[in-house]
């Protein structure tokens, strides 16, 4: 990994690629299509909270958006094998990111972090929250007792997710932000400003209108699909569950740099 705290943008693309977080990434191509076919089928399991409508029904046009804001291969002859993320894309949704991140921090938003991808995103979701408060935002405190799909709502490291069986749960279902979404106003507390996710739980959230940041694999067209729509305001796509959670490190170290939420 880059020994510097915060990886010029030539060392992260470097480190992102030889990690696979993007370029050649783990996810194969029979997946990916798989997927696109099934958002373009209706199957809302894979819209993640987004409303899409009739919008997206041929699976080649979420295909093309998909080459277009992921970077994956925009070939619909290509059925098998190995499949791609742009990391020039990663670096510029990062880049987005940062904006909001940044302003979030000088008018001192309300901000809701969370992750579906505890297994691979908690650190990066737990790094920014940290880095958020320390700047002058405040984190929304998620109400005690929600629960949603058999499991209940969790905040630990100032990130929401979801637990089952005193285990923390991968999960692409937007119940969990939809019950803390409808139960912060019954607490009188005001909805978030901004909130930084992945899965059903991004989804979710922009699709309430709130400024959301969602985190997405190749395989999770929805929140690119929103992106397009601009119901969603950034998608950063990568590979939300790469071996090692270790090597998001420099990814994050590059993003709360470019928000000015650390100086190294």
């Amino acid at each position: 990994m880059p020994t510097t705290a915060a990886p010029s943008r030539s060392e992260l693309i470097e480190h992102l690629v030889r990690t696979r977080i993007a370029g050649e990434v783990a996810t194969p191509r029979e997946n990916n299509l798989a997927h696109y076919r099934e958002l373009a089928n209706g199957n809302r399991y894979y819209w993640l909270g987004v409303e899409l409508g009739d919008r997206w029904v041929d699976e080649q046009d979420v295909l093309a958006v998909m080459s277009e804001r992921c970077g994956v291969d925009g070939d619909p002859a290509h059925r098998q094998g190995q499949d791609t993320i742009d990391p020039d894309l990663t670096l510029e949704a990062l880049d987005r990111a940062a904006v909001l991140l940044r302003k979030a921090a000088a008018d001192g938003q309300r901000v809701l972090v969370a992750t579906g991808h505890p297994g691979g995103l908690l650190d990066v979701h737990a790094q920014t929250a940290t880095a958020l408060q320390a700047a002058g935002c405040e984190l929304v405190r998620v109400p005690l007792g929600l629960t949603a799909d058999e499991g209940v709502v969790a905040q630990l490291a100032g990130v929401a997710m979801y637990e089952r069986g005193a285990t923390l749960w991968h999960t692409h279902s937007p119940a969990p932000m939809a019950e803390i979404l409808a139960a912060l106003p019954q607490e009188g507390e005001a909805l978030p400003d901004l909130v930084i996710a992945d899965h059903g739980w991004a989804g979710c959230a922009a699709q309430h209108g709130i400024d959301t940041i969602g985190y997405a694999d190749s395989n999770d067209p929805a929140l690119f699909l929103a992106e397009a729509e601009d119901t969603l305001a950034v998608c950063v796509p990568l590979d939300d569950h790469v071996v090692n959670p270790m090597y998001y490190e420099p990814m994050t170290a590059y993003l709360l740099h470019a928000a000015g939420l650390v100086t190294a």
